[in-house]
């Protein structure tokens, strides 16, 4: 059982280069880590060589999936450029797959932590002004999504670059069927709605499905006729009685 869950682990995580490049950007994202702590945690867990390259992997990365939003979202805004910034190579060699913990890398990313002046007097990118800014402190409270919300007129298009990544799933399959030896069972609180679901869905399926049909004005006036006929009928009627 524990060399299949080993085998399952390594067909996703074992080796980096299988792995999707969104889960650093996602942390990239995170104002409390930003590119000094994934470089850390690279060069951590898989050692000096290997983190550096993957580090390079990651940044290029990043910085075309912003000249992408760029394209997309800037109409007012004046000309940026994707980040041209380096960023720091001053980690320890580390084994690969030694235990660590967060603490430790930021506790030396803490100790070695000076920013690199981008010299160049032009306007700096979103990116550029991001990555170049203080870290947020590291809290278990900190909501990332509301600081974009808040940060969103600094950085109009990172924050929806923030927006997309950051509410993409970490996983499509269920935790207890990740690395579970048997079959795939669907119980019945799984496979079914809540009422408020089933209610919103039907509401939305009226409205989709709503057809307009022909009024006849004609068959309309007829029937009020009739019915103004019959009330007063009716109330002759009862005014005699």
């Amino acid at each position: 059982m524990v060399e299949q869950m080993q085998e399952k682990f390594k067909k996703y995580w074992g080796e980096p280069e299988k792995m999707n490049k969104m889960i650093f950007i996602a942390s990239v994202l995170d104002p409390r880590n930003k590119f000094e702590y994934v470089e850390g945690a690279l060069e951590e867990l898989f050692g000096e060589e290997k983190g550096k390259k993957i580090n390079v992997e990651v940044y290029a990365y990043m910085n075309s999936l912003f000249g992408e939003y760029l394209k997309k979202y800037s109409t007012e805004s004046g000309p940026q450029s994707p980040s041209s910034s380096t960023s720091s190579n001053n980690t320890s060699n580390t084994p690969s797959g030694s235990v660590i913990s967060a603490s430790k890398i930021r506790t030396k990313l803490s100790l070695k932590k000076q920013k690199e002046d981008n010299g160049s007097g032009g306007a700096k990118s979103e990116l550029d002004k991001y990555i170049s800014e203080e870290q947020e402190p590291f809290s278990e409270e900190f909501d990332i999504l509301s600081w974009w919300k808040t940060h969103a007129p600094r950085f109009p298009i990172l924050s929806e670059l923030a927006r997309d990544v950051l509410a993409i799933p970490i996983s499509s399959v269920a935790s207890e069927c990740a690395f579970s030896t048997g079959g795939r069972i669907l119980d019945s609180f799984r496979s079914s709605l809540t009422p408020k679901c089933v209610q919103a869905l039907i509401c939305v399926q009226d409205w989709l499905r709503e057809e307009k049909n022909p009024i006849s004005v004609e068959e309309d006036l007829k029937y009020l006729e009739e019915l103004e006929l019959d009330m007063e009928n009716n109330g002759s009627t009862t005014s005699i009685v």
